[in-house]
């Protein structure tokens, strides 16, 4: 056996070395806490708090960015927490001029709990993808911290965004009068969980049809549609609810047609609903 032979197997097994310990590494110790929306309930609260488990060193990081009105969502939250511990609760309204703040980043990535205000995803994606905020949040929760977040903050934590924008049918509506192909807005979020679509205030604003059609678009993903009121905590790969409301499960549609007007049909899709205590099949 020759030099460049001995090299070329040394580099495949350093190759090999190198992705089982991205692989041993890639679960994270974190959690995720995404609530649907609406009044926060103190039980819901200190469920939250439980989930992160602070110790009293620890601290909070508020990320208020998706807000219209950043101060205004940060006073709402921490008045929420205020009741239940005694903990530091930062408000780290990142700007374009303060991706780089390196106290700020600091203070994401050594945080035990995250939580992401509602408001408008997309806005506060625009201050996070492909900045040193991203990475912060995605160290932290691989180190354990607690990810929450509600409305626009539970919109974001999957890799596929629902926008809320409907592409076709270009006048809002809070569901989708038709259900077809390509009026549903993805843009890229966090990717905290994967292969997931989540959408919030399900119930309430009777969601349906954009759930419908966003698993017209990705069909081997699971559709999660929680209510208002109503969390659920992902921890690894368990998945349970808490809250008031339910949470709306869909998966596996088969025979996904689309016909010549544009209108998505599928058939057999496998939909559950749950309530506080049970644990989701992600099967």
């Amino acid at each position: 056996m020759n030099l460049k032979s001995i090299a070329i197997i040394f580099s495949l097994c350093f190759l090999g070395i190198s992705l089982s310990a991205q692989q041993k590494n890639s679960s994270p110790k974190g959690k995720l806490f995404i609530i649907g929306g609406g009044n926060r309930s103190d039980l819901l609260v200190k469920e939250m708090l439980q989930a992160a488990d602070l110790k009293k060193t620890d601290h909070i990081a508020i990320l208020p960015m998706s807000g219209a009105e950043p101060d205004t969502s940060y006073y709402y939250i921490k008045q929420d927490l205020e009741k239940f511990c005694g903990n530091v609760i930062a408000n780290l309204n990142f700007t374009a001029d303060k991706v780089n703040n390196k106290e700020w980043l600091d203070s994401v990535e050594s945080a035990k709990l995250i939580f992401i205000t509602g408001g408008d995803q997309l806005r506060f994606m625009k201050v996070v993808l492909h900045t040193p905020i991203y990475d912060a949040i995605h160290h932290a929760y691989a180190k354990g911290a607690t990810v929450a977040g509600t409305s626009a903050g539970a919109a974001v934590m999957g890799r596929e965004m629902i926008t809320g924008n409907q592409l076709t049918d270009t006048v809002y509506h809070e569901t989708f009068n038709k259900i077809k192909t390509n009026n549903i807005e993805f843009k890229e979020g966090l990717a905290l969980i994967d292969s997931v679509i989540i959408d919030m205030h399900f119930i309430k604003r009777s969601r349906y049809n954009r759930l419908f059609s966003a698993l017209g678009k990705y069909p081997t993903f699971i559709g999660i549609g929680i209510d208002e009121g109503t969390a659920i905590i992902v921890d690894k790969k368990k998945i349970t609810v808490a809250g008031i409301g339910q949470v709306v499960v869909m998966k596996k549609p088969k025979g996904l047609k689309i016909t010549s007007d544009g209108l998505i049909k599928f058939h057999d899709l496998n939909e559950s609903i749950y309530t506080d205590g049970d644990l989701i099949d992600m099967k």
